[in-house]
Parts: structure tokens; sequence; C-alpha cells
């Protein structure tokens, strides 16, 4: 097993200091995440180079949508995750060894230009993608992550200076009785302070907020994400919203379409620029408009590129700036 980082001793303990459970480790056992574990007085990293899969996709899969538009990743997925979600905790580490080079060389022989970390929680592979994002700079390829923001500052510092861009994802606009029952998390403020982080590193942000029936579509609970992301960190803030998708913790039924465009709609009421649904829903609801005179920039078909009409980052009608980062 790989060393870990971000971590100290407390006695026969260790603390660790990747994400914002702070899981104090004796010998022998291991933190929420079930893939750091305390050996002999070392944290060590199961996940280390097993990854599960390799996908080539559009990096509207991520989803982003403001970043190389249109263009394909190389997506990877591994080990671990610190939320009681969606595949859950696990200690059974599956997958294929790989070296940061290996995943590299495989990029540059598929010709493709960004690496995308997503699938589990891909910062529980941590000490993997910083290395695969170190060497990944030095040749000019992007790395991207999906995460769900339970980094720490002390994470987003080491890997921030390598990475292009993140999508942050909520679940019930971050709703705190949601967090604590259904993800085991204690609540949603680490996320908040890691958007910051990433902020203050230059790393590209798009913001997920999931809807959950009767769980997560709480009006006052989104008013407070949307009002925090105009007013910490930009109006300009690609900002999706997906409908629930069930799992072992909850049998929600769908969201109605008719739901996520109010959702959609109230995001722009409090100044929110671009805000996505995802699905089955009308155009307007997946194009980039530009924000100044509103004639459309980027057109998708379910979530794929299907027109781009830009000159760079700007419109070509009347000039407006685009928050778009294409080079």
């Amino acid at each position: 097993m790989e060393e870990a980082l971000l971590w100290s001793r407390e006695g026969k303990k260790i603390r660790c200091f990747l994400c914002a459970y702070n899981c104090l480790i004796a010998e022998g056992e291991s933190g929420v995440c079930k893939v750091r574990v305390n050996e002999k007085g070392s944290l060590k990293s199961k996940s280390y180079g097993k990854v599960i899969g390799t996908k080539i996709n559009n990096i509207e899969k991520m989803p982003l949508y403001h970043f190389f538009p249109g263009a394909q990743a190389l997506f990877i997925k591994s080990n671990g995750n610190n939320f009681d979600w969606d595949e859950g905790r696990t200690d059974k580490i599956k997958g294929d060894p790989a070296t940061p080079e290996d995943v590299v060389k495989m990029v540059n022989k598929k010709k493709i230009r960004i690496i995308a970390l997503s699938g589990n929680e891909p910062t529980m592979f941590f000490e993997f993608a910083y290395k695969l994002a170190r060497v990944a700079k030095r040749y000019n390829i992007k790395t991207v992550l999906s995460t769900n923001g339970y980094i720490t500052s002390e994470g987003i510092k080491k890997i921030g200076k390598y990475l292009d861009a993140v999508n942050v994802k909520f679940v019930g606009s971050g709703d705190n009785e949601l967090y604590k029952k259904y993800l085991d998390a204690p609540d949603s403020s680490p996320i908040f302070h890691a958007l910051k982080n990433f902020k203050k590193h230059r790393v590209f942000i798009e913001i997920t907020n999931t809807i959950i029936p009767h769980y997560g579509d709480n009006e006052d609970a989104y008013r407070r994400l949307t009002d925090w992301v105009v007013n910490n960190l930009d109006s300009s803030v690609p900002f999706h919203l997906m409908d629930f998708k069930p799992n072992d913790k909850l049998r929600s039924v769908p969201v109605p379409a008719k739901t996520l465009e109010h959702f959609a709609n109230e995001a722009q009421r409090v100044g929110l620029r671009f805000p996505y649904i995802h699905g089955e829903v009308e155009p307007e609801y997946e194009t980039t408009f530009c924000y100044n005179c509103m004639q459309p920039m980027i057109v998708r078909d379910h979530g794929l590129v299907s027109k781009i009409s830009l000159e760079k980052d700007r419109c070509p009608g009347c000039g407006f700036k685009l928050n778009l980062v294409l080079e």
C-alpha cells in the first residue's frame, strides 16, 4: 500500500486531514472511507493505483458545460467514498493496477487533452489523483475533478495548483438534516469552505445540486445555496440541477420536469446567470445564452453540444464575455 498524505500522529493513533471527517484512526483500523488505514503507525492508502474503470466521454458528462465545451475526456474511476451514499463505503478494493504515467500515456495515445477524476469519491484516492494531476500538467493535459466537496483546505492547497476545473456536488441543496440522516455526514458546511478554497486556488468551478422529492427539495435550503453562490463565488458560476436517481438509502420518485424548471427559474431570479437542467427538458434549459443579448451561444441536445456560436469566449453579436475556459 502507498503511504498516504495529509496526516499526523496523535499518540498511537493517526489523525487524517484529507476530508472534513478528520478521522482519528487506531492501529489496524481505517477511517470512515475504508481505504485509508493505520498500518503500524503510518497512514496507508489502499486505493492507490487501483483503477476500476476508464471511459472516454464528453466533458459534459461530469457535468462541465463551460470548460472546453464539446471536448472529450478520459474518465477514471477508483475506490473510496466518505459519504454513506450512492455506492457507499466499502473496504473491498477493486480494479487493475496502474501508475499515473500509464494513464497519461493512454491519454496521449488517444489524443485526448483532459483527464476526468470521477466515480465514487475521487478525493478518496487522493495520492494517485495528486500524482496523476502533476504528471498531466507536465504534458499540458487538463485535470478535472467531480467531488462531494468534503475535502479539507489542506487537501485543496496540495492539489489545487494542478487542478484545472471542479464540479462540486450538493445533495438536496446542502440541507443539513438530509446530510446527517442519509449521508452520515455531520453537516454540509465543509462543502462551502471547499468552494471558497477552490476559488482561492483559481480552480474553475461548476456546481451540481441534486433535487430529491420530499427529502431534498426544500425551498429555503435551495434559496440559501443559490444566494451563497452569488454572494461568495460569482453569479456566472454554472449551476446544474439533477433529478435524483434512487439508491439503497432512498427510493424516491422522479422529480417532475416542472419542479426542476421551477428551481432553475428561481436560480435565475436570485442572480445566477447559467442554471442548467439535466434530463428530459425543454432545450432552453441546457443551452448557454449570452447573458447580455440572450442569443444562444452553445446549444446542447441531451447534454451533448450540437452547435457553438462564439468568437473565442465572447458573444459574436454584442461582444459580451462569457465565463468559459476554452484554452
